[in-house]
């Protein structure tokens, strides 16, 4: 069997065990979407959203690219946002990035020499510099990384929490928490890094 034709038969089986379970399930998925959480995070594909918060369908919207990032200059990112916000009234976005995360690793490397993933991790690049004394402090390429991980992390929730559109939510009283997470891939575990914010009163002021 062709490569591909492998995940129709795949869908084929998922249909029929969820028609067995609840016959109405597709019919309720086409009325419509009323997600809890906006999910930033890695195109990684170990890294699904679904899966590892053991979420259903419809329960979290996603945007996914390389290292987790959110761009402020990004239109896609930004159509997601907004759709989130104003159409959706999703109330809480996670940022979550990843131990392992090779876009990172590429980063703090230097160049790739693939031209568009250079200028897409062109900003971790420049995290990475901002704070090289302290990474350098740390013991070993893994720790390094691990850190720039988090770092980058908290570098998104900053671009988000900046957002015209994310400070005119709060601004109306619109409910809206950002979370900053971490996926331990070696155990499989999340972590909070206990970055919440959850107001314009809660924006950490930039250096």
């Amino acid at each position: 069997m062709e490569r591909h034709k492998r995940y129709l038969e795949q869908n084929r089986a998922w249909v029929a065990e969820r028609k067995s379970h609840d016959p109405d399930f597709f019919r309720r998925m086409a009325e419509g979407q009323t997600p809890e959480i906006l999910w930033i995070g890695c195109s990684d594909s170990r890294v699904s959203s679904l899966e590892i918060t053991k979420s259903g369908l419809g329960e979290v919207f996603v945007h996914r690219n390389i290292a987790n990032q959110a761009k402020p200059d990004d239109a896609s990112f930004l159509s997601v946002i907004e759709f989130s916000l104003e159409v959706l009234r999703i109330p809480q976005i996670i940022v979550c990035g990843h131990y392992g995360c090779g876009g990172v690793e590429a980063a703090l490397s230097g160049l790739t020499g693939h031209c568009a993933v250079d200028g897409w991790l062109g900003g971790v690049r420049d995290l990475a510099e901002k704070h090289r004394a302290e990474l350098e402090e740390l013991p070993g390429s893994t720790a390094q990384a691990n850190r720039l991980v988090e770092l980058n992390i908290y570098e998104q929730i900053d671009h988000i929490c900046n957002l015209d559109v994310v400070q005119q939510t709060w601004k109306k009283g619109q409910l809206l928490c950002i979370h900053g997470w971490v996926y331990d891939m070696p155990n499989g575990l999340l972590r909070d890094l206990e970055m919440n914010i959850n107001g314009l009163g809660d924006i950490p002021k930039r250096p």
